[in-house]
Formats: C-alpha cells, sequence, structure tokens
C-alpha cells in the first residue's frame, strides 16, 4: 500500500487557475491581444462617431441615408442596404476569425485538455445562462417580451480590451488569455443561438449549394491547394448562398474557419489557420467590426430615451443581464470550477481580481447589436431602444470594472514586470528559464563580467588617489582638501 501523500505534496499537486501560460501560448496571445486592442480602440472611435452621426440634427438625416443605401444584384437576392451588408457581410469576417480562434483552441490550445477547458467553458456557459436568467426573470414580472433574452449574453472582447487600454490597466497575461479564451467559447454559443433561435424560414436548395460549396472549400484545403483568387470567391459564393437559404450569413464564415488545419506539420513553422489568421485579423478588427458599429450603434439618445431605458422591461433586462448577470455567470462559474475540481488559485492572484474580470466581461457589443437587430426585427423603435440599452449596460460595465481593476493595478503591474523580465538578455523571460541550469551558469557569467567590471573601475579610482596623494600640492584624500 502507498504511503498517504502529505498535505504539503497534495498542496503542490493541486491544480492552479490563471497559472502561468506556457511560452508558445503566451506568444500567440499576445500577438492575438495586440490586434483586438487596436481592433477595440477603432471599435470605440467608430461607436462615438455613429452616436455624433445620428443625434447631432444637421447630420441625422445623412446618417439615415447612408445607412438605408441599397446596393447589390438584385437577381441573386443581395440588394441590401448599407447597414445590412455591414451586419451580414463584414461581420462573416469576423465570424470567419472566430472559427479559426475556436478550431486553435480545440486542436492546440487551453480547450484540447479537457480539465484546461473546463475553467473558460463552464465560466463562458454561466455567463450566457445568468443573463439570460436575468432578462426572463425582468421581462417575466414586468410582462415584457421574452424575444431579447439572448442580447445581452454575448462579450465583446475587442471592446473589453479597448478598455483595458484606455485605462492602462496591467492586468496579467493569464487573466487576459482568460478573457480571450472565454470569448473565443462565447462566440461559439452566440453562433449556435443565432442559427437555432434566429433562423424562421429555410430554403433547403440555397442551403444544399452552400453545403455542397462548403464540401469543395474541404477538399481544396484537404489537397493542398493554394491561392486566396481560389478561396475568396468561393467563399463569397458560399456567403450568398448561406444568406439566401434564410440561416444567418455569418454561420458560413465560422464553417470555413472551423476547417482551416490548425497543427503544423514537419518543417512548418505555423500552421495554415494560424497564417490565414494572422493575415484575416487585422482585416476584421480594423474594418469590419468598426464598420458594422459605425451603422449599427447610431441609435437616437435623448435624457427621455435613456430614461426609458431603467424603465422598459426589455431595456431593463439587456442592462441587468450585462452588468449584473455576466459578472455574476463568470464569476460563480469560476468559483464552481475552483470548487469541484479541487483546484486553487494562482498564488499571484485573488478572488477579487476574478470578480473584476467578471465585471469586464459584461461589455456586450458587437455580437449584442446582431442579436439585437435579429430579435427586435419588425419593430424599429424597439431595436433602436435595444441597442441604446446595449450601449449603456457596456458602458456600466466598463466603468465598474476600471474601478475594480485599478485598485488592483499596482500589484498587476509588479506582476507583469516579473513576467517581462529578461536579466540574461536571450529574448526569452527569465520566469520559462528559472529551473534551467543553462540559465543560471549565463546569470552567472553575466555577473562575472559585472564584477570584473567594478574591480577594473575601483582599481583604476584606487591608482587615481594614489597619484594625488603623491603629487605636491596635489589633493589630499581627506574631503579632497589640499594636501
Amino acid at each position: 500500500m502507498a504511503a498517504p501523500r502529505s498535505p504539503a505534496t497534495r498542496q503542490s499537486s493541486s491544480r492552479k487557475l490563471f497559472g502561468r501560460l506556457s511560452l508558445p501560448e503566451r506568444t500567440l496571445v499576445g500577438d492575438a491581444l495586440r490586434t483586438e486592442t487596436v481592433g477595440g480602440v477603432l471599435l470605440l472611435l467608430a461607436a462615438v462617431a455613429a452616436l455624433v452621426w445620428a443625434n447631432v440634427p444637421a447630420l441625422h438625416d445623412s446618417y439615415e441615408s447612408v445607412s438605408d443605401f441599397h446596393f447589390g444584384p438584385e437577381a441573386l437576392g443581395l440588394h441590401l442596404s448599407v447597414a445590412h451588408w455591414a451586419a451580414d457581410g463584414l461581420l462573416a469576417v469576423f465570424f470567419f476569425v472566430a472559427g479559426i480562434e475556436l478550431k486553435r483552441e480545440l486542436v492546440a490550445g487551453d480547450l484540447r485538455d479537457p480539465r484546461a477547458a473546463a475553467l473558460p467553458v463552464v465560466a463562458a456557459l454561466c455567463g450566457m445562462a445568468v443573463p439570460a436568467l436575468v432578462y426572463t426573470l425582468t421581462n417575466t414580472a414586468e410582462a415584457g417580451s421574452l424575444a431579447g433574452w439572448a442580447v445581452p449574453t454575448a462579450t465583446d472582447i475587442a471592446f473589453a480590451l479597448a478598455v483595458l487600454a484606455v485605462i492602462g490597466t496591467s492586468l496579467p497575461s493569464a487573466l487576459r488569455a482568460f478573457l480571450l479564451t472565454l470569448a473565443v467559447v462565447d462566440d461559439l454559443f452566440a453562433i449556435l443561438i443565432i442559427a437555432v433561435f434566429f433562423t424562421d424560414t429555410i430554403h433547403f436548395a440555397a442551403l444544399g449549394g452552400a453545403a455542397v460549396g462548403l464540401a469543395v472549400f474541404w477538399l481544396l484545403l484537404r489537397k493542398g491547394v493554394h491561392g486566396w483568387y481560389v478561396y475568396v470567391p468561393l467563399g463569397v459564393v458560399i456567403w450568398a448562398l448561406m444568406y439566401n437559404s434564410g440561416v444567418h450569413a455569418t454561420i458560413a464564415g465560422v464553417a470555413m474557419g472551423l476547417m482551416l488545419r490548425c497543427t503544423t506539420r514537419e518543417g512548418e513553422r505555423c500552421s495554415p489557420g494560424e497564417r490565414v489568421e494572422h493575415l484575416v485579423r487585422p482585416l476584421s478588427a480594423g474594418l469590419a467590426v468598426p464598420l458594422f458599429a459605425l451603422f449599427s450603434a447610431g441609435v437616437t439618445v435623448s435624457g427621455g430615451a435613456l430614461g426609458d431605458i431603467f424603465t422598459r422591461p426589455e431595456t431593463l433586462g439587456v442592462v441587468l443581464g450585462l452588468v449584473v448577470g455576466k459578472t455574476v455567470g463568470i464569476f460563480g462559474g469560476t468559483w464552481l470550477t475552483a470548487r469541484f475540481t479541487r483546484a486553487s488559485l494562482s498564488d499571484d492572484l485573488a478572488w477579487p481580481d476574478v470578480f473584476a474580470v467578471a465585471s469586464l466581461a459584461g461589455i456586450g457589443f458587437t455580437v449584442s447589436l446582431l442579436i439585437g437587430e435579429l430579435a427586435f426585427e419588425g419593430d424599429a423603435v424597439l431595436t433602436d431602444e435595444v441597442k441604446a440599452a446595449v450601449l449603456v449596460g457596456s458602458l456600466i460595465a466598463a466603468g465598474w470594472s476600471t474601478v475594480l481593476l485599478k485598485v488592483r493595478n499596482a500589484r498587476y503591474r509588479r506582476l507583469c514586470e516579473a513576467e517581462e523580465r529578461d536579466d540574461d538578455e536571450d529574448g526569452i523571460p527569465d520566469v520559462y528559464e528559472e529551473d534551467q541550469p543553462e540559465y543560471h551558469l549565463r546569470m552567472a557569467a553575466i555577473h562575472d563580467r559585472k564584477a570584473a567590471e567594478h574591480r577594473r573601475i575601483a582599481a583604476e579610482m584606487a591608482a587615481a588617489r594614489r597619484a594625488r596623494a603623491e603629487v605636491p600640492g596635489g589633493a589630499g584624500e581627506e574631503d579632497d582638501r589640499p594636501a
């Protein structure tokens, strides 16, 4: 019989939540977060521009005219307004990138390991279920419409990262990676919600054509066919067929993203999926999503309209779902994961840090606006009010999380400095090498060189002092007074 483990052994073997990322994962996450942060700032600017454009009396009519301007081949069922092209067309690029992210997480990232995947999956599920429940309870009590239950379920990672960039907080990379992975799972379930609950009628001929196009797309990938001039036209055809099928056209983007290979083979520095994501992500974050925000966030805002947000059950349910539901759901899901898997938080973090990140996830923008349009299609007034509620709820969540994160920012800054320190100057942070003998040998050599330099300087100073003391009339040793 094996001897029982000591408490110290049991403690050391327990799994840590939000522990340090591996170096390759940290690099990938860092690259993705930098692009998303820039895109998030552009998203903020686009949202502000939309609100100004739609609310300045001299500009309001032009905003409506541009948003409602129709173009496209009518014979193919694609004579759409600018706002419609932004929502169904440009967001397909966003969901294409989301599909690649999800595939990478499933085959090479945190979601590959069921134990590691438990935290973001449970947190994301709770972070969608609780806001939906809050919305439903609010509208059931006040006899409101239940059609918008899915509006507060989405997290906008770009907007959240833009808030982090603006407030200048040094959130540790493990918490940022949790946010990113949480958003990937969140996007997956948002896609499923759109496909299942917001598809009224299906045209099977167009859907069959889209399926054939996806099969051709998959075969070309497996045959190793290269060239954007092959895949871009094929992707447009698949998107058009999916749109005409009645299924939301963004599903085509997700499906194509999931088909890309995200594992490396011998001789490859990175997988095809990573290469495509690296090329397309700036287009998604820097153009597609900001343009969608420009033509979706332009709602008329007035004092009376803002007051109505907190009195009408549909809009109040959205605000409470984002601010309260998201925070409680994600924090509760994380706590439950720790409780039932007997995992513990990283020694560098505390539960208030998790609560602050959960409140930051209450920023719902891109997908929330999209679902709001789908949920209340045909009711322009309620659609605008729900969009305003999304903006207000996201703003409250951003302000609340800013206060919580700023309280701990000095601690975060020290953690980030420790993560970035590279005393041996080999391009790899020291925290990833401290258990390697080679690192300590390099540091010993560096300290030896520094010690030799200091001994040389000390010897030169001592020799200069002796020389001054030996010269008649030179400086003495005491207070540099004349000898």
